[in-house]
């Protein structure tokens, strides 16, 4: 495998606009922020530069500035998506019957299905149905909506491989009209977006989906350094923010740059943005959303169940950065499998009881005094280098081309993190000059090597439902461990070279 990654290998979601006779009913559901994002034209250097970051076993970035991610407030103004609300899960059923019994109280129809799964309705026949309702009775428009809101879990909120089909498993959700908006929606695309980092970060991933758009607009809010255009000269922000970045105009600067520029911009960057959002004018329907934001709970998707790791990055929040504690691994990123017959809201009850008391873990209850104060403690700048001082250069490991030579030292900004404590410097072993006596080193696992474990591990560990991924594997080297964090504390780096070794 090369070590630099096409991992965007489909294009992004399609435009998905609402027709205007049905806002009203849109806006009941709690859809109708997300609705209104356009095309988002997403980058692969940028997304491979971004998954090098990722640890899986802490759901954060790890940055020169501090760790950093993905959060519940980055959802709710970036889609616009309720958060405070019952989890989504219910029951996942493969038969023939419950698939069309579904189907025909949703659409009113029998379903178009994948050939290769009978629980996946094509998208497209979807969108047929929704676009030949005359939206003349109060039917006919919830039918649109339904469909639309369809339409929209499997494009852009829970995408799969293909993009052109989405689970049945939602249509029991959107049976009754009046809990849609009761349902967190939010929380729900946020697990599915960390799901799809964990599985990006494995050494033999060749290709990512999930809620791209989101991410990609995250990455473009709060960091200037690797945004395609200037951020002052779009249009004023607003929820959602994502909508702002659809159709964007892009530098060809900007679009010749490779996996190489960005990790050197990111390497080197100086400006964090800690609160983008600030200042921003925000719906009467979201502010209750908005007050569970900082919570440290799971996130809960049926069978999808990834921790929410507030406490990690508390000066996204106000309060100051302190050592945070050891993410639970238990269920991390689990794949439905074979045939399905489970009552997750059974299954995974003790999680959803605890997303329940998810009031209960907000950080301004536990930290009621925001700082804002974005320069972090001397106990943390510690930790923080022990811990993750030689993954701040992964430039120093890749031989890199002469034009990308580390910047001139700049007076360090408000918010730089570890200045004026100078950057981790990596030992000699680790230089770009020793990566050249060890490229023979530099190969991916045998696929039929990786092929034979995987089924190995499903069948000793009779769970043909669910199979495990990177709490078990990391950078193609198989552990025999109970939690990822334990397992990747031998191999540190989530990087696409196997010759770089932990300190």
């Amino acid at each position: 495998m090369q070590p630099n990654r096409n991992l965007l290998v489909h294009k992004l979601d399609p435009s998905q606009s609402w027709n205007p006779r049905v806002e009203n009913y849109s806006r009941a559901t709690g859809f109708y922020h997300v609705s209104r994002i356009g095309m988002i034209r997403g980058f692969h250097p940028l997304l491979a530069a971004l998954v090098e970051r990722w640890r899986p076993e802490t759901h954060t970035f790890v940055l020169p500035v501090g760790e950093v991610t993905v959060t519940l407030e980055d959802i709710a103004h970036i889609f616009g998506l309720p958060i405070d609300g019952e989890p989504v899960s219910g029951w996942t059923d493969s038969s023939s019957d419950f698939v069309q019994s579904q189907s025909m109280a949703i659409f009113g129809r029998q379903p178009m299905l994948s050939r290769n799964s009978k629980s996946y309705i094509k998208l497209g026949w979807v969108r047929s149905i929704r676009d030949e309702e005359p939206l003349d009775t109060e039917e006919s428009i919830m039918r649109y909506v339904r469909c639309q809101i369809f339409c929209l879990l499997g494009s852009t909120l829970f995408t799969n491989k293909s993009t052109a089909y989405a689970h049945a498993k939602y249509l029991p959700l959107l049976r009754d009209f009046e809990r849609i908006h009761t349902y967190s929606w939010g929380s729900a695309c946020l697990a599915h977006l960390y799901r799809a980092l964990c599985r990006a970060s494995r050494y033999d991933t060749k290709e990512m989906y999930g809620p791209l758009n989101l991410l990609f607009v995250w990455a473009w809010e709060r960091m200037p350094c690797i945004a395609p255009i200037p951020r002052h000269i779009l249009p004023p922000a607003e929820i959602p923010v994502a909508m702002r970045w659809s159709h964007s105009e892009r530098s060809a600067a900007w679009l010749e740059k490779t996996v190489e520029t960005f990790r050197h911009d990111i390497d080197y960057m100086q400006e964090f943005d800690w609160r983008p959002y600030e200042g921003m004018i925000v719906p009467g329907e979201l502010h209750v959303h908005l007050n569970v934001c900082d919570i440290v709970a799971p996130l809960l998707s049926f069978e999808c169940i990834e921790w929410h790791p507030a406490d990690r990055v508390m000066r996204q929040f106000g309060p100051p950065a302190r050592i945070p504690r050891v993410i639970p691994p238990d269920q991390h990123c689990m794949a439905l499998r074979g045939v399905q017959l489970y009552d997750w809201t059974v299954l995974h009850g003790g999680w959803i009881e605890e997303w329940g008391n998810r009031r209960n873990a907000r950080l301004q209850d536990l930290h009621p005094l925001p700082t804002w104060d974005f320069i972090p403690t001397l106990e943390y700048r510690d930790w923080y280098m022990r811990s993750y001082g030689h993954m701040l250069r992964l430039t120093a490991y890749v031989p890199q081309p002469a034009a990308l030579q580390p910047p001139a030292p700049q007076v360090p900004p408000q918010f730089a993190v570890f200045e004026p404590a100078p950057y981790y410097s990596p030992p000699e072993r680790f230089t770009a000059a020793r990566i050249d006596s060890c490229r023979s080193d530099i190969i991916p696992t045998p696929s039929f090597l990786t092929t034979c474990i995987r089924r190995f591990l499903r069948k000793k560990c009779h769970a043909s439902a669910v199979s495990p991924s990177t709490k078990a594997k990391a950078i193609s080297t198989m552990f025999w461990f109970p939690s990822c964090a334990t397992a990747t504390r031998s191999v540190p780096l989530y990087f696409p070279y196997r010759c770089v070794l932990s300190t």
